[in-house]
Order: C-alpha cells, then sequence, then structure tokens
C-alpha cells in the first residue's frame, strides 16, 4: 500500500497517522487514521478506488453515533445513513467517509443520553439539547477541509439530508457539486425526531424529485 503525502505545510488543525485495508460487507475500502490537535480525538476516513481526478467524489461526512452505529438504536437514523452511504460509494466504485468523533451534534456521549432522557420526559431533539446548556447543533467541520485535501479531493457529490452541512462546506472553500439524498430508516422510534430535525434544523427529509417530461 503506498504511503500517503504528508498533510498540508499550513494545517495547523489535524495530522495524519497511518492506514490500513477495511475489508467490510460491500468492499474493501482503506482506512486512513487522523489525529485532532486541540483535543486528541482520532478522526477517521474511508476511502475507495481514485478520488484524485478532480472529478466530483460520492462523499459522506458522518459524526459519530456510538448508540446508532454500533449499537442498533432506532431512536435516529445515524446507523442506516452509514451503512447506506457505504453501501453507495462500493456501489459506484468510487468515494471517501469522513468519520467525525462529534457525538451527539458535537455534545457528546454522556450528554447525548442525558438529552435522551430528556426526550422521554417530553422535549425534542433540539430542546433536549437546548436544556442541556448546548447548541441545537454544536458541529465543528473544520477538519474535512484538510482531510479531503491530503487525498486530493477537490468537489462533492455529498451524501446528506442537512443544509447547513452544505453551508458549512462550502465556508472552508470546498465545492459541494452536488447533493444526494440519504433518506433511510425512519420508524416509528424517531419519526418525531426526523420532524424535528426538518421542522426545526432545515433538514431535507422528502426525496429529491425529477420533474415530469414538458412540466413547467
Amino acid at each position: 500500500m503506498p504511503a500517503m503525502p504528508p498533510l498540508p505545510a499550513n494545517d495547523q488543525l489535524l495530522d495524519y497517522v497511518t492506514s490500513c485495508a477495511l475489508p467490510t460487507p460491500w468492499a474493501q475500502f482503506t482506512l486512513h487514521a487522523f489525529v485532532e490537535h486541540s483535543t486528541g480525538k482520532e478522526h477517521l476516513a474511508m476511502v475507495l478506488g481514485d478520488v484524485k481526478d478532480g472529478e466530483p467524489v460520492l462523499a459522506r461526512v458522518h459524526s459519530e453515533c456510538l448508540t446508532g452505529d454500533v449499537l442498533f438504536s432506532q431512536r435516529c437514523d445515524c446507523g442506516a445513513q452509514l451503512e447506506g452511504a457505504l453501501q453507495r460509494i462500493a456501489e459506484e466504485g468510487r468515494g471517501v467517509l469522513l468519520y467525525l468523533r462529534q457525538e451527539g451534534r458535537g455534545i457528546g456521549l454522556l450528554n447525548k443520553i442525558r438529552a435522551y432522557r430528556l426526550q422521554e420526559a417530553g422535549a425534542d431533539t433540539v430542546e433536549a439539547n437546548l436544556q442541556l446548556g448546548f447548541h441545537a447543533d454544536a458541529r465543528n467541520y473544520e477538519l474535512c477541509q484538510p482531510m479531503l485535501a491530503h487525498f486530493g479531493v477537490r468537489s462533492l457529490r455529498l451524501m446528506t439530508n442537512n443544509p447547513r452541512k452544505i453551508a458549512a462546506l462550502t465556508r472552508l472553500g470546498i465545492d459541494v457539486a452536488d447533493r444526494v439524498p440519504l433518506l433511510v430508516n425512519r420508524n416509528a422510534f424517531n419519526n418525531s425526531y426526523l420532524d424535528t430535525k426538518q421542522a426545526k434544523l432545515g433538514h431535507m427529509m422528502t426525496p429529491a424529485t425529477v420533474a415530469e417530461p414538458g412540466a413547467t
């Protein structure tokens, strides 16, 4: 496996550590590890195929959700989004998934569990974060720029329902050439959660529509 080039010399946010092969049910990805200077958190990138050719790359920026990604929680759609994104990248044979350690929209695992308890008492997902003293969404996407630059990725076809994520990446100078909806696993346990994300956070929770021929 060829060595990856170092991060840009002017980057002060994180260090590239190492990489390895990662076989999954869908494809064998290359898993890359980074460490963030300010927090010591480890962040990951899963890469498949040639992503340096300058063409927009199918990509997912996924924030860690231990309860959904690992423990199969049905309270959110995170685990299904992770699986669906990897499957789509595998089907295309080319893509990148950034896995950022930003549990609970940036509030951390223990506070997310506290937020779940507040939701069981009647708060929605936004109200619970606010009651705990956090922003509704405290994530920071600043790390995406040096991580993507490390792989020579210049433009994304981003799998997301979140317009704030698109806006944040665009402000960082990352070209989002297209948005690919990622609508998965709506169920009885997360229906209200998804409705709240749409109503209060602006998530686009309806499938993209294709105009009928001749429609105006």
